[in-house]
This record gives C-alpha cells, sequence and structure tokens, in this order.
C-alpha cells in the first residue's frame, strides 16, 4: 500500500509576486485622490461646505453597500478576478471623467456608481489572495496577507507627496490622470498575470477542540442548524460583535489624525507642521512592525496578535491624552504602530478566519470597519472642537477600550482556525 504525497506548495513569492504588484497600483490610485478629496470639491468645483460634507459622506457609505454585494456575489461563483478587472476599469472610467468635468452632480453620480464599484477592488484583492495564498501556501497565508498590506502601505509613504508635486505642476487633471493609469495597470495586471479561482466552499460542520475557549454548554445550546450557519469559528454574534470591536478601533485612527495637527498646536503649543513628521514616523514604524507580525503569524494565534494589538492602541490613546509635550507624543508612535499593524494587518486574516469559504464577505466586512469609522468620527471632531482637541484623545481611549474588551470577550469563543476548502484547476 503506498501513501499519496502531500500536495506540493508552491513558493510564496511566486503567488506574492503578481499580487505585489496589483496592490501598490491599487494603493497608488487611492492615496493620490482621497487625501486631496476636499481640496479638489472646494478649490476646483466649487462646492459649498455643505456639499462637500454631503459628498464625503454619502461617498463612503455608498461604497460599503456596493462593496457588500459585490462581496456577497463574489464568493458564489468563481468570478473574482473579473470582479477585479470590472473594478479597476470603473476606477479608469470615474478617474479620466474627473480629469475633466467640473460640475459637482455629475461628479456625485460619479461618486454614487463608478467610484462606488471600484471601492470594492481594495477588498477584493484581499479575497482573491486569500485563496490563492491559502490554496498555495496555507501555512504562509496570514504572513502573505500581512505582506501584502504593507505593500499597499508603502503606497500611501509615496502617494501624497507625488500628488502633491502634480498639483503644483499640473492641477488635479494630472492627479486624476495619474489614479486612471494606476487603475489602468491593476485592470492590466489582473487580466495578464492572474487566473481565476474557483468558488469558495464553506466548511459545513465545526470540530471542537480542547483548547476552544467556549464551553460545551454553548455548543449544546447553538445546535447543529446554528452551527453550520455561523461556521467553524463559533456563533455568529462573534463575527458582529468582532466586526463592532473593529470599528469602535477604526473611530480613534480617524478622529486622532484630523485632530491632530490642532492638538499640537492649540495644547502643546509646538507647530502644527509637526504632526507630519509624527505621522511620518508612525508610518516608518509600521512597515517593519507589519511585516514582523506577519511573521509571528506562524508561531502565534491571530487571537494572541490581535489582543496585543488592541491593548497598544488603548496604551497610546491614553499616553497621547495625558502627554505634555511632543517628545511624548513621538515616543507613543512605537505602541501606535504596533497597534496599527496588528489591526489593520493581522485583524485581515482574523476576520477571513471567522468566515472560512466566503473570503469576499468577510474581506468586505472588516474593510467597511473604515468608512464606517471616518463617518462616526466626523460629529466626534465637532465635538473636540468645542471641548478642546485633548477630548478627542480622551474620547479615543474610552473607544480603544470598549473595542478591546470586545476582542476580548469575542476571543474566548473563536474556535482554532480551519480554513476552508479552495478547489484547485
Amino acid at each position: 500500500m503506498t501513501l499519496a504525497a502531500p500536495p506540493r506548495q508552491r513558493p510564496l513569492s511566486r503567488a506574492l509576486l503578481p499580487l505585489g504588484l496589483m496592490f501598490f497600483a491599487v494603493g497608488i490610485s487611492v492615496a493620490v485622490v482621497f487625501p486631496f478629496l476636499s481640496l479638489f470639491l472646494s478649490t476646483a468645483v466649487h462646492a459649498d461646505p455643505v456639499q462637500v460634507t454631503v459628498f464625503l459622506i454619502a461617498s463612503p457609505l455608498t461604497g460599503v453597500l456596493v462593496s457588500s454585494a459585490v462581496g456577497r456575489v463574489s464568493d458564489r461563483w468563481p468570478i473574482r478576478r473579473r470582479i477585479l478587472v470590472g473594478a479597476a476599469l470603473f476606477g479608469v472610467v470615474g478617474s479620466l471623467v474627473a480629469m475633466f468635468v467640473r460640475d459637482y452632480w455629475v461628479l456625485f453620480a460619479l461618486c454614487m456608481t463608478a467610484y462606488a464599484f471600484a471601492g470594492s477592488l481594495f477588498p477584493q484583492s484581499f479575497a482573491y489572495a486569500r485563496q490563492i495564498l491559502e490554496r498555495d501556501s496555507p501555512g504562509q497565508a496570514a504572513m502573505g496577507i500581512s505582506a501584502l498590506r504593507t505593500v499597499f502601505s508603502l503606497s500611501w509613504v509615496g502617494g501624497p507627496a507625488l500628488a502633491a508635486v502634480l498639483l503644483d505642476v499640473g492641477g488635479f487633471r494630472l492627479v486624476y490622470g495619474l489614479a486612471a493609469a494606476t487603475y489602468a495597470l491593476a485592470a492590466l495586471i489582473a487580466v495578464v498575470w492572474l487566473e481565476e479561482v474557483e468558488a469558495p466552499t464553506p466548511s459545513k460542520t465545526a470540530e471542537p477542540s480542547a483548547d476552544a475557549a467556549a464551553g460545551p454548554s454553548a455548543d449544546a445550546a447553538a445546535g447543529p442548524s446554528a452551527d453550520a450557519a455561523a461556521g467553524p469559528e463559533g456563533p455568529r454574534w462573534v463575527l458582529w460583535l468582532t466586526i463592532v470591536a473593529f470599528v469602535l478601533m477604526q473611530v480613534p485612527m480617524t478622529l486622532g489624525v484630523q485632530a491632530l495637527p490642532l492638538y499640537i498646536e492649540q495644547d502643546l503649543h509646538s507647530d502644527a507642521s509637526r504632526a507630519g513628521l509624527i505621522l511620518g514616523l508612525c508610518a516608518a514604524l509600521e512597515i517593519p512592525l507589519m511585516l514582523g507580525l506577519g511573521a509571528l503569524t506562524t508561531r502565534f494565534k491571530l487571537q494572541t496578535l490581535i489582543l496585543i494589538g488592541g491593548a497598544c492602541g488603548t496604551a497610546y490613546y491614553a499616553i497621547a491624552w495625558v502627554a505634555p509635550n511632543l517628545w511624548v507624543l513621538a515616543a507613543g508612535q512605537v505602541v501606535n504602530a504596533l497597534f496599527i499593524s496588528a489591526i489593520s494587518g493581522v485583524g485581515i486574516t482574523y476576520v477571513q478566519n471567522l468566515l472560512p469559504g466566503q473570503p469576499g464577505r468577510a474581506t468586505t466586512l472588516y474593510t467597511n470597519t473604515f468608512p464606517i469609522g471616518s463617518v462616526v468620527a466626523g460629529p466626534l471632531f465637532g465635538v473636540a472642537a468645542h471641548f478642546g482637541y485633548r477630548s478627542a484623545f480622551g474620547m479615543s481611549t474610552a473607544l480603544m477600550g470598549a473595542g478591546f474588551l470586545l476582542l476580548v470577550v469575542t476571543a474566548m469563543w473563536v474556535r482554532p482556525s480551519r480554513s476552508a476548502t479552495y478547489p484547485t484547476r
């Protein structure tokens, strides 16, 4: 009797190279436009403050709805590569129109249609990466996702600076022209280099484990039907409370960045421009930390890394809240970078593991926490403007603490990961 040889894993670098180029192109397309969107609307389109506010709220909310619908569809049929191509082409169309059109209502319609579909490119790229890595290098899937998230972060290191240069040289026409070119590059990579993947097949039954944190009574109460509906990672409420926890943590990330320059100027009595140095320091620390945490996913449970990240986030915002000077705030960026690296890098894989066999829906649920957090941060920024910008970090500390506690509670119910089955050709 002969034993079948185990399936041979393909080199991780072979899977990461085309995906890395895709993520860099996607990152640049967003990084050159998003930081200057309000400036574009105010100066080039001549929108009034109410129109700008409506645009900035409607755009992410529409993106959430469209990305959610696309995520569900992408998990039912083997069309993820075609979705990547289509989303990139929508981005090309939207950017080309924005190059020449300066009518507010035309651009508003564009953000509700073409750009909303283009927004699904980010979560669908991660979902595609999850399937490819799970198929080719299942033991290193989490590390690969973290590496790709690092590439996306790298694009944000140079993207805004490049956009600023283009604004000085040729205005917003060049900025949106570059965005159109990078969307086109993403579409070309998907057409030429990426292969179509089969629709994921979710696991239908759970396998209790000795180190599962949930007790047997929980499994008995849920019953087999509930277990099948929730997936191998635990009851359905665990998924939704985990998403709420990530939203609570995303709000401080947006609120803190918005309040930072004014906090430095009015409360720490330093030059507001120092905010750029603080943010740059954090970004520089994130890259090696994200790669390091990705490597640690092969040795430690994702729950452990996520909880460490949540604790670091709570600690950072508490430090920023009571910081007496700029130097204390700068020193706290080590803890902040560790938090961002864990939540933004490992967090994607963590949520994907909660929905085995549904990488499109899982990734979309995770990425939707960004725009939802941004929308919630808006009113809180107004509160901070009234009570003082130090209060922004007090509110952020409370939100981070609440999110961290939710992660602690849900992590106790998450069973050891059992990956979905991804058929090969």
